[in-house]
Parts: C-alpha cells; structure tokens; sequence
C-alpha cells in the first residue's frame, strides 16, 4: 500500500477523537467493496466534570484527554482483536475544535504512528461528520448535507471526497450552542440540548411566540441568536415580581424554542434543496450532535419528502462526536488516493478552525486572529 495511490483489498484504520469533551478511540474495516464495519468504537464522556461548570471548560477536557486517551486505544485494538502491524492508518482530529484537546489527540497519532510504523492521517472534524452517513448506508455522491452540531450549523454540498462547496452557515451562534445557552438559562444543567428535547416532549410550544429569522433572506444562511434572546425575554416577563418559572413553564419555553429551531432549519434547508435539486442527488444528509434530536429529525424528514429528497441519517451513535467516524473518514481519503504523504502528515498542526470549503461562496461573518468565526 502506497500512501497517495488508492489502494486495492480490504483497509483497516484506528480513529483518535478529542476535539471537544468526547475522548475517543475506534478501529474501523473498510472493505474492498467500500462497505464499513466498525469493530471497536470506545468512547469516555466528561459531561460529569463540566456540569459543574454548566458548559465544557477547554482546559479540563484536554486534561481529560490525556488521562483517558492512551487507556481507550488499548481498549479499541483489544476489542478489534487488532495487532499495530494490522493497521493501514492512523486517523487523528486535527481540527476544528477546541486547540487544547485537538493537541492531545494529533500528537498522541503522530507518536503511534512513528512508534509502529504505521501511517498518520490528520482529519478534519467536519470531514468526518460529512462522510459519516456513508458508514451505515450506501450513499452515493454527490448530496447534500445538513452539518448541525454543537459548534457549526453549515450547508454542505459534498461532491465526493475532498470535494465540498459550503451553500450556508450560520451568521451568529450554531444551533447546538443556542440549545446549551437556551438549557443553562433555563437552569437546566449540561449538557443542555438533550435535556431541552426531554422537557420540550411535555409542553406546549404554541404558549410562547419564537421567531422565524431570515424568511425574507435570500441564500441558505442561519441565525439562532435571536430564539435565544426571546426565551431570555420571555423568562424574564415571567420572573417579574419574584415569581419563579414553573415546571409548565419551562416545558412550554422548551417546546417554542424546540419548534422553532426545527422549524428554521427546515425551512433554509428546503431552500437549499430546491436549489441543490438540479443536480439529480435527491439525497439529504444530515449529520452532528443535534441531529440526535427526534423532533428535528421529524421536521427535517417533512421538508425533505416534501421537496422530493430522502433524508440520510447516520446511527444516532454515530451523529455525536465519536472515532468510528474519524477512522473512517482517514480511510475515505485513503482509498481516494488521497491521504497526506509522511512529511506533510507530520507536519500538520493542531487547527481550532478548519473551514470544509477554504473558499466558500457564502459571506464570512466575524473576524479575529484565526479568522472568520463562519
């Protein structure tokens, strides 16, 4: 097997994730036939040591990382029934996500990848979550994806491996960070997304009036900032006085916001699909933590029949962040013939941000030293 070249015969990878405040570590079978099998996929959640906090705190998760990390990769090649001299790659996160943790999880490759000769294919995050899908289902390039996860709510088209052309991001938070800011001001505690889709079961979404941003907005772009301040607005009124919200009443804000967030990301999605439809795919993929949320899978499947699509969804595993998918994503590019050489491999540095598409078509919103936020 020759890096750079696709290679022939059956592939066999081990994924490193910690971008965030998941450490990770899976080892993945790509078949000749392209199929995947996923034979170890150990995962250590640190939502305990950040609840404290009510969100993740980046310098305790790559304290994690480094404690945890070494013990799950043994773990993952035992339950894999894996040998160093089996594996044709190793894939690590390189970015985006929180540097600290990005850092820990790059290096702990590079030095696996040195020590046993095996080698290293840095990955990005976003790389991963887009080609997840094709993990557990046949699904053909070219199609669209829907990327909502705690960090980036984007519109991708994915032409195939290494080829991605971003439709739309959002312009201020991405819609899991409005979940969490949407729970810790509810006092709902972290993670907050699956506990505002629990409460939101019980109540009555049409108590409280959300909006729908950006109806009249031409292109694919969205905005959450704007539910989030009108649940903040709408607790405040209730507060008024002293009283206390009630367990109705955190339901209902719950519910509102809920719908109105599922509603906002169907209503830019279908945008993009009759614009995408053109180009015969017919296929909607939708990837990320927050497409673990059943209400919004529901939404999003509506839009997608109505517009004549077939929503793709990966495992509800496999949509949080997980190595399975960065194994995978390693072995994509690898069978492509288009995994990174040694030299370049080794040089690749620990990214917070690390655009799919390098020269988007859509605005660039924000700016600062490591460049626009989307």
């Amino acid at each position: 097997m020759t890096i750079g070249n696709a290679p022939a015969g059956d592939l066999l990878a081990l994924g490193i994730e910690t971008s965030c405040d998941e450490t990770a570590a899976a080892v993945v079978r790509r078949r000749a036939d392209g199929s995947a099998e996923i034979l170890s996929d150990r995962i250590f959640s640190q939502t305990d040591a950040h609840a404290l906090y009510g969100g993740v705190v980046p310098e305790i998760a790559a304290r994690a990382h480094l404690d945890r990390l070494d013990g799950l990769i043994e773990d993952a090649m035992a339950e894999a029934g894996a040998s160093w001299a089996d594996l044709d790659l190793i894939a690590a996160t390189a970015g985006p996500g929180l540097i600290g943790g990005v850092m820990v999880g790059l290096a702990t490759g590079k030095a696996l990848s040195l020590v046993h000769a095996a080698p290293l294919q840095p990955v990005n995050h976003l790389e991963a979550h887009a080609l997840s899908a094709r993990i557990a289902d046949e699904t053909p390039f070219p199609y669209l994806l829907l990327l909502v996860s705690g960090g980036h709510t984007q519109l991708i088209a994915v032409e195939g491996v290494g080829r991605y052309r971003r439709l739309g991001t959002t312009i201020d938070d991405a819609a899991g960070e409005a979940f969490d800011k949407t729970a810790k001001l509810l006092g709902l505690g972290h993670p907050g997304g699956p506990e505002v889709e629990r409460r939101a079961a019980a109540g009555d979404p049409r108590r409280f009036e959300m909006p729908r941003p950006l109806l009249k907005h031409a292109g694919c772009d969205f905005s959450f900032s704007g539910m989030k301040t009108a649940v903040r607005v709408c607790a405040e009124a209730l507060t008024e006085g002293g009283r206390r919200l009630s367990e109705t009443d955190v339901n209902d804000l719950c519910a509102a916001f809920q719908t109105a967030a599922a509603d906002h990301l169907a209503a830019r999605t279908a945008r993009a699909m009759r614009g995408f439809s053109g180009e015969g795919a017919g296929r909607l993929v939708v990837a990320g933590g927050v497409a673990a949320n059943k209400a919004i899978r529901a939404r999003l499947e509506a839009a997608a029949s109505e517009e004549g699509f077939r929503l793709i969804a990966p495992p509800l595993r496999l949509c949080t962040d997980n190595a399975a998918m960065v194994a995978w994503a390693g072995l994509e590019r690898l069978a492509a013939g288009l995994a990174d050489d040694p030299e370049a491999a080794y040089a690749a540095s620990a990214r917070a941000r690390w655009p799919l598409d390098p020269t988007p078509r859509t605005r660039a919103y924000g700016s600062g030293r490591k460049g626009a936020k989307a």
